[in-house]
């Protein structure tokens, strides 16, 4: 038994002489930790950084572009251009119910309604309705129909964009439209709520001029 003072462990060796014991006290080698690549320690080449900026330029160049371009829609959206759902038959074959189409807003600030424009407008009886129509007289113009045709001055109106199958036999009395007020057909004769049931449509009811069918795309293209 080893007392409290003893420093070290002694075993005895062959011929008797006591030895010092052998502990392995689980020290672990270490490496030299291997120095990094110098390469990874140089800053950017003068060729690297030329990149980086030519890079930076162009993303800010796109930035600044996509900015704009978002910009000029939301403009022409706001206030040019209206997106529209078509909702009825009374503009077949020229529009289709749920088509959709762009209203150009702005456009009778600078020119004046004329016959043949499709217009959309507030239901005179209704003004949360909006109608689309195309319009047949202006102020002043003197208005017949006669079994299904339309004479505007005394001229009968070629109306190509109105089929025969979508003619009607209808008549209406000699009218002179007043000024400010338009009178309006649906190109759908037989199923149109127009200016032969409301009369004419007064100017400051109406909204803009539809000018462009954008869906479905296979229709997509100016309106006639």
């Amino acid at each position: 038994m080893l007392g409290h003072s003893d420093a070290k462990c002694q075993l005895l060796s062959a011929n008797g002489q006591r030895q010092p014991a052998s502990i392995n006290i689980g020290s672990v080698e270490t490496t030299p930790t291997a120095a990094a690549p110098q390469s990874a320690l140089q800053p950017p080449s003068q060729a690297e950084r030329a990149r980086r900026l030519a890079l930076r330029a162009l993303l800010s160049v796109w930035v600044r572009d996509l900015v704009i371009a978002v910009a000029i829609s939301a403009f022409f959206i706001l206030f040019i251009y209206q997106p529209v759902k078509v909702e009825g038959t009374s503009m077949l074959p020229g529009l289709e119910d749920q088509e959709r189409i762009f209203v150009n807003k702005f456009v009778y600030r600078l020119e004046p309604i004329q016959r043949g424009d499709v217009v959309v407008f507030r239901y005179p009886r209704d003004a949360s309705k909006n109608y689309i129509k195309r319009v047949i007289g202006i102020p002043g113009d003197r208005v017949q129909i006669d079994n299904g045709r339309v004479f505007v001055n005394g001229m009968l109106v070629n109306e190509d964009y109105v089929p025969e199958q979508f003619r009607d036999s209808r008549s209406y009395r000699d009218v002179v439209v007043p000024a400010g007020s338009y009178f309006v057909l649906g190109d759908h004769r037989s199923l149109s709520n127009d200016s032969r049931d409301f009369g004419p449509v007064s100017g400051s009811l109406i909204s803009g001029k539809a000018v462009f069918i954008y869906w479905p795309m296979e229709k997509a293209g100016k309106l006639r």
